[in-house]
């Protein structure tokens, strides 16, 4: 009798068709405390996920092992049929996932432009990193277009707002062409224009990429969000549209953490 495949063995299309991120059984454990208690997880391709849930909740911890940061203590955790547990950070960027932090990530002294420009060589050849180009590439055109920085193109980074800088560090992801984009945090700290702006830069970057957003602003996820996932002490509390998740008693008693009367309005 042939031997079943071990998990970490099976094909490529193993995945649902519509699955980009597939997550079971998911455990991450910190001496005794438990970040993570089990988490199941799907993603499907071309979706713009809100990830949300009290501090403590274990959502960046969630990220940190999809990129490779944080080592699971058990479960599973495949992109496109390929399993990310116990892969380097740099081996799961070049499979396709690419993330940022709550504190931006920009090198200061550098333009705009040329930010990106480095962000763009990470899949260029080293022979062409050794020559000096003399025009901007398609892809730091379109980055300088689609997060609205064409303008700064020549400024430093040091010198743009809170908002342009997170920005930029998403068009230094777009330029790294990956398929599954995590952000962590996005708009904490913008202004009220500068979270607008967020959101409609968001949708359109979820046009050609699958986006997961570690959120808590509810009015910025009421308004961009399609799908929800709202994560409580480690699990997976519920999830789905908007308007089911703002219906659910527990995500009104819970994650809100105050009387049900309150909270419905909260989130109203």
């Amino acid at each position: 009798m042939t031997e079943a495949l071990p998990e970490t063995a099976l094909p490529e299309t193993a995945l649902p068709e519509t699955a980009l991120l597939e997550i079971r059984g998911l455990e991450v454990a910190f001496g005794g405390f438990r970040a993570l208690d089990g988490v199941d997880l799907t993603v499907g391709r071309g979706e713009l996920r809100f990830l949300i849930g009290p501090n403590g909740a274990g959502k960046t911890t969630l990220i940190d092992v999809i990129t490779g940061l944080t080592r699971p203590t058990g479960g599973s955790v495949r992109f496109e049929g390929h399993d990310l547990v116990g892969r380097r950070e740099h081996e799961i960027v070049r499979l396709g996932v690419g993330r940022t932090f709550q504190t931006s990530v920009v090198f200061e002294e550098l333009t705009v432009l040329e930010n990106l420009d480095l962000a763009a060589s990470f899949r260029r050849p080293l022979w062409s990193l050794l020559r000096r180009r003399r025009e901007v590439s398609e892809e730091v055109t379109a980055a300088l277009e689609t997060t609205g920085l064409a303008g700064l193109a020549g400024s430093r980074a040091g010198v743009l707002s809170h908002g342009q800088r997170q920005w930029l560090e998403i068009g230094m992801l777009i330029v790294q062409r990956p398929r599954l984009l995590l952000l962590d945090e996005p708009v904490a700290g913008m202004s009220s224009g500068e979270r607008e702006r967020t959101g409609e830069l968001l949708t359109e970057v979820a046009r050609d990429h699958t986006v997961v957003v570690v959120e808590h602003d509810m009015d910025f996820l009421r308004r961009y969000a399609s799908q929800v996932t709202v994560l409580h002490e480690g699990r997976v509390l519920t999830e789905g549209s908007v308007e089911q998740v703002r219906a659910d008693p527990r995500v009104q008693e819970i994650y809100l953490g105050r009387a049900r009367e309150g909270a419905e309005d909260a989130v109203r």
